[in-house]
């Protein structure tokens, strides 16, 4: 298993995508999550991709197909004690077919009845969405219909680990099937803070995008 994307809870519309333009980011295109409620804006790089995430239709997101996700309260509740991160996985090889954690099939709307998502259970609203898709891919190895932008004015490459900070972290039942995963550290900490390395942060440069976003980059 390996990581294939995070969100970030955003303002509708997603303005705080502008600061990562400024900050010489190349934007991709955006997505609208039909019968799901939400939209994003998104950022590739070779291996993973970052995604801002938001309510666009309320009752959607409330629908009998899309509430057990707590979507909505996840994207409308912008406190301390609901996490604004969803992490997404994907399998590392063909031999896995499964979510390596405990689960259950989403069947949104805008995919093909034969793919679902796979949500863990028992998730509290203070810990970060897991969730993992059987299907999913690299970027950079996406077919050319469906191929992104990826190369970025700072020339940030790839992803080469994510520290995500989550308040009572110990409480979290996926965790304990997260937390070796490579390239991926889970802090203990006071409050909600992604940070994202790129590249091993060969460039020794780092740039801080609170208080607008819970994000800092490395690389």
């Amino acid at each position: 298993m390996e990581i294939d994307h995070v969100f970030i809870r955003t303002q509708r519309t997603a303005p705080e995508a502008e600061l990562l333009k400024s900050f010489g980011l190349t934007e991709a295109s955006p997505n609208t999550h039909l019968g799901q409620g939400t939209a994003n804006r998104r950022f590739f790089f070779k291996n993973c991709f970052l995604e801002l995430l938001f309510l666009e239709n309320a009752e959607d997101a409330q629908s009998q197909t899309t509430k057990p996700t707590q979507l909505f309260e996840r994207l409308s509740h912008h406190d301390s004690d609901v996490s604004p991160f969803g992490l997404c996985f994907r399998a590392k090889s063909t031999m896995q077919t499964a979510a390596p954690f405990l689960s259950w099939q989403y069947h949104p709307a805008y995919l093909p009845l034969h793919l679902h998502v796979d949500i863990a259970k028992h998730l509290s609203l203070i810990e970060p969405m897991w969730f993992y898709l059987s299907f999913a891919t690299r970027p950079d190895q996406a077919s050319p219909e469906k191929q992104q932008p990826f190369q970025h004015r700072n020339n940030l490459s790839e992803i080469t680990k994510i520290k995500l900070h989550i308040p009572k972290l110990a409480k979290s039942l996926t965790v304990n099937e997260v937390q070796y995963l490579e390239n991926l550290e889970l802090i203990d900490s006071e409050n909600h803070l992604l940070e994202i390395v790129f590249d091993h942060q060969k460039q020794n440069k780092m740039h801080d995008f609170r208080p607008d976003l819970p994000l800092i980059f490395h690389y």
